[in-house]
């Protein structure tokens, strides 16, 4: 994610918005990472890892 640089702010959900908490899909859907990306400090925080299965 971090590679994404500023563009972190745009994947994931929410759809509809850039910014905030975002939520990103791993594992073909049976998982996900929550995450806050600060483009102002150039990094994002992983705030959750959820895996099911």
């Amino acid at each position: 994610m971090a590679a994404l640089g500023r563009d972190a702010i745009k994947v994931g959900r929410p759809l509809d918005r850039e910014g905030g908490l975002r939520e990103f899909d791993i594992l073909a859907g049976r998982g996900f990472i929550s995450f806050l990306a600060v483009p102002r400090h150039e990094c994002v925080h992983v705030c959750n890892v959820t895996c099911y299965g």
